[in-house]
């Protein structure tokens, strides 16, 4: 069962004006890859897994960056923990 909830805006830092979508689109993929439940929004995209698999999807994500030529990049993360069970599902079900 999942324990938490992390949403993370990845900036990529590009050199020369290259345009930073196509480093995201590789930042979302590394979170595809890994298999955990997940959910693009416009502006961060939310995991649903264990707190430390999520850390390391998000340090995967960053080494990433640099491997597709950043100089740097900033990862704004938000957590949610709830040693006992997380679900995007139960905090957002009364909106839908």
């Amino acid at each position: 069962m999942a324990n938490a909830l992390l949403s993370i805006q990845m900036i990529p830092k590009a050199e020369n004006g290259v345009d930073t979508y196509p480093l995201v689109d590789e930042a979302i993929k590394v979170i595809d890859e890994s298999g955990v439940k997940y959910q693009v929004n416009p502006l961060e995209t939310t995991m649903e897994g264990n707190l430390s698999e999520l850390l390391q999807i998000v340090e995967k994500m960053n080494e990433k960056m640099v491997e597709k030529g950043c100089a740097s990049a900033i990862s704004q993360i938000k957590i949610f923990y709830k040693p006992d069970g997380a679900s995007m599902d139960q905090l957002t079900e009364k909106y839908r």
